[in-house]
C-alpha cells in the first residue's frame, strides 16, 4: 500500500472519527455562551480552552468537523452526480457536440467557487446549503473533463467496438462499459475535491457567506479569533490547523489512490 494512500487513509478516518463522536459526545456544549470562564488556557476541564465567549474550542473543533463533512459530501455529490453524466456525453457524442459542451463547461470553470457563493449568497442569502450548492456547481467542470477523457480512451477499446457491433445502445454502452472503467476516476476526483470543498467552506465561513452562527465552524472560528491573536493565539492555531490537516488528508488519500488505480504511474517509480 502506498505511504501517502495509507496517511491520507489514517487522518481522514481520524476525521471521521471526531465527526461520529460529535453526535454522542462532547465534553461541554459547544454552543453555550458563559462569559465566566471567557479566554480560559487549555486545562484539564477545557483540553483546548476556551474562545472570547466562553466557549469550550475542543467541543467546537469537534462538532465543526461535522460541519465541514457534511459540506464535502454534498458539495462533491453535486459535482459527480452532474459532471460524471455530462463528461461521459461528451466522450461519447460527435466531436462538435463534445466540444460544444466542453466549451460551455469552461465557462462555469471560469468562475472560482469563493466567487459563485458569494454572487448565490447575494441573491438567496447566506448560508450552509447555499454554500454546498456553489462549491458543487464550481466542481462540476473538474469531474466532467476528467471523466470525458477517461471515456475517449474507453471508446477506442475493442470490447466497446464489438458492443457497437453487436448493436448496444449508446446507454447499454454508458452503463455497462463507460461508467464501470472511468469509477476510479470518480474516486480519485471525489477524493481531491473533498479536500477543496473543506477549504472553500472554510474560506467562506471566514468571510461571512458559509455556516451561520451558532453552528460551530472552522472557518468561522478563524474569523471570530482575529482580534484575539495578540491575547490568545492558540484561538486561531486549533481551527487552522485542523482546516490544514483535513486538506492533507484528503490529498494525500487522493494520490494515494490514483498511485493504486493508475498502475502506469507505478510503473514510472
Amino acid at each position: 500500500m502506498p505511504g501517502s494512500l495509507l496517511v491520507g487513509g489514517l487522518i481522514v478516518s481520524l476525521v471521521f472519527g471526531m465527526a461520529l463522536l460529535s453526535f454522542v459526545w462532547t465534553p461541554h456544549d459547544p454552543t453555550l455562551v458563559d462569559a465566566s470562564v471567557r479566554l480560559q488556557k487549555p486545562s484539564p476541564e477545557y483540553w483546548f480552552g476556551t474562545d472570547k465567549f466562553g466557549r469550550d474550542v475542543f467541543s467546537q473543533i469537534l462538532m465543526g468537523s461535522r460541519t465541514t463533512l457534511f459540506v464535502g459530501f454534498v458539495a462533491v455529490g453535486v459535482a459527480a452526480l452532474i459532471g460524471v453524466p455530462l463528461g461521459i456525453v461528451a466522450g461519447m457524442a460527435p466531436h462538435w457536440f463534445g466540444e460544444l459542451l466542453m466549451r460551455g463547461n469552461d465557462l462555469v470553470l471560469a468562475f472560482p467557487a469563493l466567487l459563485l457563493t458569494i454572487m448565490f449568497s447575494a441573491v438567496y442569502g447566506a448560508g450552509t446549503l447555499v454554500a454546498m450548492i456553489a462549491i458543487g456547481i464550481a466542481s462540476i467542470p473538474h469531474f466532467a473533463r476528467l471523466i470525458r477523457g477517461g471515456t475517449l480512451q474507453v471508446m477506442k477499446t475493442e470490447y466497446v467496438l464489438a458492443a457497437r457491433a453487436a448493436g448496444r445502445g449508446p446507454f447499454s454502452i454508458a452503463l455497462r462499459h463507460v461508467l464501470p472503467n472511468v469509477s476510479s476516476l470518480v474516486i480519485v476526483q471525489a477524493s481531491v475535491g473533498f479536500a477543496i470543498a473543506v477549504l472553500a467552506e472554510a474560506a467562506l465561513s471566514f468571510l461571512g457567506f458559509g455556516t451561520p452562527p451558532p453552528t460551530p465552524s472552522w472557518g468561522r472560528m478563524l474569523q471570530e479569533s482575529q482580534e484575539m491573536l495578540s491575547i490568545a493565539p492558540r484561538l486561531a492555531v486549533f481551527p487552522g490547523v485542523a482546516i490544514a490537516v483535513v486538506v492533507l488528508g484528503f490529498n494525500l488519500l487522493g494520490d494515494g489512490l490514483r498511485d493504486r488505480f493508475d498502475p502506469k504511474l507505478e510503473d514510472r517509480r
